[in-house]
């Protein structure tokens, strides 16, 4: 195995505008996230840049980037031109997807994420969930949802759907889809090239798009939650975590 770690980043955000550069504690958000994904010690790691602001401050920083064209549609498709750039040749077989929002990302949740990948041979992509635990982001549609067949002793599951409404019904636990990723290679490959799927469209949730093409996608269970930094008072919350 031999896997790369792409974070893809843009500046135009619509609820934070430029939040890719917003400062913490003296450097941009995306260098705090560059430097976890460094911690985890997965591998290679790249910032898949769709503007050269971002790009140049990840070199500046020490790291390494990659420009790519900033009318792509999603983050999957940016990582997917990033590492047809970076390796050509196929080098990289597994492929790690951390979004440019996660600036306290913990490597254990990475690492989780990789694991349910590489732990079923016949597994597509890898990705985490943590149980909710508060009763509200039941309902709260960001919150997006995952149900999975979780093996006996629960540390890791198939996924059989994806949603932002609280699935499955009736009494238990119910998911908490991160959206940290791993591919094989080959899989990340036929994605790109599949078009949307209806209920990709119908739930504006791109993991769908591979259930639906038969795609194996396994699930870590994890006990914590990434802050995702979508908004200011999410920021204010980042710069606490990450205070000196």
């Amino acid at each position: 195995m031999n896997p790369i770690v792409l974070i893809p980043a843009r500046l135009a955000s619509t609820r934070l505008p430029n939040k890719a550069l917003a400062d913490i504690h003296g450097a941009p958000m995306i260098v705090h996230v560059w430097r976890r994904a460094v911690e985890t010690d997965a591998g290679r790691v790249v910032v898949a840049a769709g503007d050269a602001a971002i790009a140049e401050a990840v070199r500046a920083a020490g790291g390494e980037a990659v420009l790519t064209d900033p009318g792509l549609p999603s983050g999957t498709d940016r990582i997917h031109q990033a590492l047809d750039r970076l390796d050509p040749d196929g080098t990289h077989d597994v492929v790690v997807n951390i979004q440019g929002d996660l600036p306290v990302l913990e490597a254990k949740t990475v690492r989780a994420a990789i694991d349910a990948l590489i732990r079923t041979p016949s597994a597509d992509w890898g990705t985490v969930a943590c149980p909710i635990a508060n009763p509200a982001d039941l309902t709260e549609t960001s919150v997006n949802k995952v149900v999975a067949a979780w093996e006996a002793d629960g540390a890791f599951g198939r996924a059989l759907y994806f949603s932002k409404l609280p699935v499955p019904w009736g009494e238990g636990e119910v998911f908490h889809h991160i959206g940290l990723y791993t591919y094989r290679r080959a899989a990340l490959d036929r994605f790109v090239a599949l078009p949307p799927s209806p209920l990709e469209v119908r739930e504006k949730l791109e993991q769908l798009r591979a259930l639906e093409n038969g795609m194996r996608i396994e699930v870590g269970r994890v006990e914590t939650i990434p802050l995702g930094v979508d908004t200011e008072p999410q920021l204010i919350e980042a710069r606490r975590l990450l205070a000196p």
